[in-house]
């Protein structure tokens, strides 16, 4: 194998893939990262065994071949050399070394043969359909949230991506909670996505696919099977496997018969709940509601660390109503609303509450009451 690359178009190739690859393994192929130079370009793919990512790029190819070296110390040369560089990579005959020659520097890494190169992506997907990229990063962004970090309810521990019945048809709909909390975003159903599996989308994923869309202006590819899902953005691809459980009924914990409303100014109520949660101790982060016609008295009493007091305008016109949530929690959904007022529908102390965005009527979220 033998290549002259320019230094910004390995380097974008390499951040892409590696961020897949572990840095401590027990299986040491896992820490590299194939290469396969053919036809004027360079494909590079990684995986930790759960999720793969593979990209191309172009390249000055004299002669094809493939090979697997240290990802992330092929990414920290690369990285190090000057901007603009033209980078020699080259195999010696005996293929056990990988060479990278750019100016006066030059590099010789161990390789691994690249036949042992485990590939996670094979399998057919039964449904695939194409949304915009600004859509899918909107479905991470107000869910991720509310994914469980909690192992043993492995089957929280990501995103519910299925079809669901909304009005008048059907929509794409977003799930996740972590049992405290609930974020549910939906969006038109894109053509082919009808009939496919609901699938949880594991969290290491999501925080890897939307690092990918971050900078993505146009469409991505989705493709879904029972067991993989697949994500073609631009020249990237990311597949991942999904986690084997089955997804709580989330219908059943929201509310339904809320009927006290009470609309608060978002922005003044985040910076009330952040003002008068530093006194809160860090163990219960409660934050007391105390509600009344046009009023809303937020308190935090903490017994060892003092109390604090703040006072909004809202509007609100039921019987006063005491309430306690986590502070945390509020202002992490308060964070992805669009419009200027939050609708909170309450029934009583104990009960769910459901938050409402004025400005997005796709986006829905529930949240459990503490004791204060």
């Amino acid at each position: 194998m033998r290549l002259v690359i320019e230094r910004g178009e390995l380097l974008r190739a390499l951040s892409h893939v590696t961020s897949v690859v572990e840095r401590r393994t027990t299986i040491p192929i896992l820490s590299n990262v194939l290469l396969k130079a053919k036809d004027n370009q360079l494909s590079f793919k990684a995986t930790d065994l759960e999720r793969e990512v593979i990209e191309s790029v172009n390249a000055d190819v004299g002669a094809s071949g493939a090979v697997t070296v240290p990802a992330h110390i092929l990414h920290d040369i690369v990285r190090k050399l000057p901007d603009g560089a033209e980078i020699e990579i080259k195999t010696d005959a005996e293929k056990e070394r990988l060479t990278i020659a750019a100016g006066q520097a030059r590099f010789a890494l161990q390789t691994l043969p690249p036949e042992d190169f485990p590939d996670v992506a094979v399998g057919e997907m039964t449904h695939s359909f194409e949304l915009p990229a600004s859509d899918l990063k909107r479905l991470i962004e107000k869910t991720r949230f509310a994914i469980s970090t909690e192992e043993t309810r492995y089957y929280l521990n990501g995103i519910y991506l299925h079809t669901a019945q909304s009005g008048d048809g059907e929509v794409l709909r977003a799930v996740a909670t972590d049992g405290h909390r609930l974020a549910q975003v939906e969006l038109s159903l894109p053509d082919g996505a009808a009939g496919m599996p609901g699938v949880i989308v594991p969290r290491k994923t999501v925080l890897e696919l939307h690092r990918l869309i971050e900078a993505s202006g146009g469409s991505v590819n989705v493709g879904v099977s029972d067991a993989k899902i697949r994500f073609e953005i631009g020249t990237v691809t990311l597949t991942s496997k999904l986690i084997d459980g089955t997804f709580p009924d989330y219908e059943r914990v929201i509310p339904q018969g809320n009927d006290k409303v009470l609309k608060v100014p978002n922005a003044e109520f985040m910076n009330a709940v952040d003002r008068v949660s530093t006194i809160a101790s860090e163990r219960g982060r409660a934050v007391k509601l105390n509600i009344a016609p046009d009023k809303l008295v937020l308190s935090v009493n903490n017994p060892d660390g003092g109390s604090a007091t703040e006072e909004i305008g809202v509007e609100y016109s039921n019987d006063a109503l005491d309430i306690g949530f986590n502070a945390r929690y509020l202002l992490d959904i308060a964070g992805q609303l669009e419009g200027d007022e939050a609708s909170f529908m309450l029934a009583d102390p104990a009960s769910p509450t459901m938050v409402r965005d004025t400005g997005d009527a796709t986006a829905l979220y529930v949240l459990m009451p503490m004791r204060v």
